[in-house]
C-alpha cells in the first residue's frame, strides 16, 4: 500500500505485520548448499534405473514421419486420378499428412537438443562444483593470445611457407 492509502484509512505498516527477519546467506553457504544438492542430484540420478529407449522413440518418430510421407505420395497420386471434385479433398488429406511427417521430425530434433542442453547444464555444474571444491576439472580449456590481424596473416604466410 502506499503511505496515502495508509493514512487514509489508517492503517499503520508496523501494527498488523510482523517483518520477517530475512537473513542472507554467504557466498560460501550457497556454495556448500549448491555442492549438496548436486551430490543429491547424482545420488538420485544413481539410484534410479538408467533412462532406456531413447533410440526406439527416436526410430518410433522415424517410422511415423516415413508413413506420413508414405501416405502424402499415395493420396497424392490417387488425386490426379480422381474426378476433380474428390481431388480437392484427397489433397486437403495429403497435405496433413505431409504435416504430421514435418512435427514428427521437429519433435525428434526438439528431443535430441533438450536432451543436448541439459548435458551441457550437467556439465556447468560439474565445472562449478569442481571450482567450489577447489580441483582442477576434467574439461580442458584453451590459452588465447590477443594480436593484431596483420600478425594473424604473418602467422599464417610463414605457416604456408
Amino acid at each position: 500500500m502506499t503511505k496515502k492509502l495508509e493514512e487514509l484509512f489508517g492503517f499503520d505498516q508496523s501494527e498488523g505485520q510482523e517483518q520477517p527477519s530475512k537473513e542472507i546467506p554467504t557466498i560460501n553457504e550457497t556454495r556448500t548448499a549448491i555442492v549438496e544438492i548436486d551430490n543429491a542430484i547424482d545420488k538420485i540420478n544413481e539410484a534410479l534405473p538408467a533412462v532406456r529407449d531413447l533410440n526406439s522413440s527416436d526410430d518410433e518418430l522415424d517410422d511415423i514421419a516415413k508413413k506420413a510421407t508414405e501416405t502424402f505420395e499415395n493420396l497424392t497420386d490417387l488425386g490426379f486420378n480422381v474426378d476433380s471434385r474428390y481431388a480437392a479433398e484427397l489433397f486437403a488429406v495429403a497435405g496433413t499428412m505431409l504435416g504430421h511427417a514435418l512435427t514428427a521430425k521437429q519433435t525428434k530434433l526438439q528431443k535430441k537438443l533438450k536432451i543436448i542442453e541439459l548435458q551441457m547444464k550437467k556439465l556447468k555444474l560439474d565445472q562449478d562444483a569442481a571450482k567450489a571444491k577447489g580441483t582442477e576439472s576434467e574439461v580442458e580449456h584453451a590459452e588465447g593470445k590477443v594480436m593484431s590481424r596483420n600478425d594473424l596473416l604473418e602467422i599464417l604466410k610463414s605457416a604456408k611457407e
